[in-house]
């Protein structure tokens, strides 16, 4: 790590109000759309394939990583390092499926937060933008991943008009530092590690499969061109993943990523005539799995954003009962009882109320088993006390109501969750995690390995899940 590290505070008012332009799209319009338009016409005009497709030599046998979430350039993120760089021995490249910069995508920020902490990592980094990367118009990211320059200015917004609101309090792109940018290239120098990719989003042809990054910009969504654009780049029968930052299925919840003028990315990637196997998001900090029956065939949906950043918890995802899946076939990391432990002592220290919040990891699991009717995660003789109910129900736990609303503390759904995002912190245990995904022409098998901070961990990172799709 860098000797000086600028710890994020989700909770300062200077960084919420760094990152004011997600709320301004909510309120005013998001003009993600038109800007990444801009952007692609932009690249295709400098010489980038209309298709933006990559088309690599990688054999039929071979592999690749998934990290996403990454850059708050902080103890959790660098703790992920070691793991990542073993289990990526012998891969072709990885992929960094949204926000690559915290707080606000700043091109002058990927030295210690992009460059630094995978200088090792000997091969090319792909990468989709998330809200975050958005927050500074996209031009850090676009700057560093399709070496492209600023967008010419436009002129302004009819007066009074939503634009025009808008952007009195619109947040501008930061200019990047050149200077500044090449001393932090110069930590990734070998040509095998770069290959300049030809927009924010794009499809990398690799051996027997096909993967597919979208952008989802600052609001979830994608515009209708990228829409037309995706449904191109789908056709034929090559299997294919969709890496996106914006996950479809999430905490129990089902979200299919709507286009601009009609349908949604779901509605694509469940077409079988486009041949998708996995559908792969960040944006939610932690590990979530599932597998759904799509009309006879499954279709493996994940959640991976636990590449560095603060993390969501998991302990306040419902029984699981959405399209199919069931609790014997969803898997999340951090483990829900690890979760709540988590966060107990994180309200206990923080309320001054240790000796009423803090519960073992054997106390939480038993307490969630309870309330949501699953079995324990760990074998555990421990009576369920009213204690224990009573901290489950205030930091989240879901459970069918009695005798009036529950009560709880807002974990996860205040400004995307307001403890959670305040929850980082720099000494381990972290729960992060990050993919290696190994390619067969028939097979596809996909492992989630956690990154902990602790020393064994860092040099036997644990397996926490681990499911094999078919190609063919």
């Amino acid at each position: 790590m860098p000797a000086k590290v600028e710890k994020i505070s989700w909770l300062n008012p200077a960084t919420l109000w760094k990152a004011r332009n997600g709320p301004l799209a909510s309120l005013f319009g998001d003009p993600t759309g038109h800007q990444r338009s801009r952007w692609v016409r932009e690249q295709v005009a400098r010489g980038a394939s209309p298709d933006l497709l990559i088309e690599r030599d990688d054999p039929d046998t071979y592999s690749f990583m998934l990290i996403a979430d990454t850059g708050e350039g902080g103890a959790s993120q660098y703790a992920v390092v070691p793991g990542f760089l073993k289990m990526s021995e012998g891969t072709r490249f990885a992929v960094l499926s949204s926000d690559v910069i915290y707080p606000v995508g700043s091109g002058n920020e990927y030295g210690n937060k992009f460059f630094r902490p995978y200088q090792d990592y000997a091969a090319p980094i792909y990468a989709v933008p998330g809200n975050h990367d958005w927050y500074d118009g996209n031009n850090g990211f676009m700057r560093v991943f399709c070496d492209a320059p600023a967008l010419p200015p436009e002129p302004g917004p009819k007066v009074l008009s939503a634009a025009w609101w808008r952007g009195l309090l619109w947040r501008s792109p930061e200019a990047v530092d050149e200077r500044r940018l090449a001393e932090a290239r110069a930590l990734r120098p070998s040509p095998a590690q770069r290959d300049v990719q030809p927009g924010p989003y794009w499809a990398v042809d690799s051996g027997p499969l096909r993967i597919i990054g979208i952008d989802t910009g600052l609001l979830g969504g994608i515009d209708q061109e990228q829409g037309e654009w995706l449904k191109c780049v789908s056709r034929g029968p090559k299997p294919k993943i969709l890496v996106t930052g914006s996950p479809i299925y999430v905490d129990n919840e089902y979200h299919p990523c709507a286009i601009e003028g009609g349908g949604t990315v779901d509605d694509i990637v469940r077409d079988p005539a486009y041949n998708y196997v996995a559908a792969i998001g960040g944006d939610i900090h932690n590990y979530q799995h599932y597998p759904v029956d799509v009309d006879g065939r499954t279709i493996e949906y994940v959640v991976s954003g636990g590449g560095g950043a603060f993390m969501h918890a998991t302990h306040t995802i419902p029984r699981i009962s959405t399209a199919g899946v069931t609790e014997r076939d969803f898997r999340c990391y951090p483990l829900r009882a690890d979760s709540l432990a988590f966060y107990a002592r994180l309200y206990g220290r923080r309320l001054h109320l240790r000796r009423f919040f803090e519960l073992t990891s054997e106390e939480a699991s038993a307490v969630i088993a309870e309330r949501l009717g699953i079995p324990a995660t760990r074998a555990t003789d421990e009576p369920v006390t009213l204690r224990m109910r009573m901290v489950a129900a205030l930091l989240g736990v879901a459970a069918k109501p009695r005798r009036g609303a529950r009560v709880r503390l807002p974990v996860r759904k205040i400004y995307a969750g307001a403890f959670s995002p305040s929850s980082v912190t720099y000494t381990p245990p972290f729960f992060k995690s990050f993919l290696r995904l190994d390619v067969t022409p028939d097979h596809l098998r996909i492992r989630c390995f956690a990154a902990t901070g602790s020393l064994d961990q860092e040099l036997d990172p644990p397996l926490e899940d681990e499911f094999t799709v078919k190609l063919r």
